[in-house]
């Protein structure tokens, strides 16, 4: 079994500053240590808010990183400077709304301002690419509703078997007939 590549891409000004420590990006590396005891390595990148930066790293990450599943942190707020989802969209071949819609969804039982944030996630060639939000507790809260459907996307687009401690989160696959 070959060890699944993952990218882990924080998307914010301050951070590409080194103005205050990466909480999000550390936040999705400790969420997925927990969730996956198959083997895995974090591809991990801090970028600034800027649409072409942030479309030539996720082309990076899918095309020459060879990276299964992207996740992305920042940039989904309605502030003009938030370009992440126009960014995730410009480089995905097809988008999955779905995902967009579950962390909305899931935000909402916790924060009405929710509806303001624009998470996507969309397929790139053999990568799925998801944004989260930026807090640390989002994540969390986002990874948990959406992740049991990631590893069964990933075996259908043919990339690494993902396997969970299923005491921590319980991944959907279909039982064969």
């Amino acid at each position: 079994m070959s060890k699944a590549k993952i990218g882990i891409v924080t998307v914010s000004d301050r951070a590409s500053a080194g103005i205050y420590e990466d909480l999000s990006g550390k936040a999705i590396i400790d969420v997925l240590t927990e969730y996956l005891t198959s083997e895995w390595e974090p591809v991990y990148k801090v970028i600034p808010d800027e649409g072409d930066v942030i479309e030539a790293t996720l082309i990076d990450l899918a095309d020459n990183q060879d990276c299964c599943l992207i996740v992305t942190t920042g940039g989904t707020g309605p502030s003009k400077r938030d370009v992440t989802p126009e960014a995730t969209e410009a480089v995905c071949d097809r988008m999955m709304p779905g995902f967009g819609e579950l962390m909305r969804a899931e935000s909402l039982k916790f924060v009405q301002t929710a509806i303001l944030s624009r998470q996507t996630a969309g397929l790139r060639g053999d990568s799925l690419i998801v944004n989260l939000p930026g807090k640390p507790k989002s994540i969390r809260e986002c990874l948990d509703a959406v992740f049991p459907a990631i590893p069964y996307c990933i075996d259908l687009m043919d990339g690494p078997f993902l396997v969970c401690d299923e005491a921590v989160i319980k991944p959907f696959r279909p039982k064969a007939k």
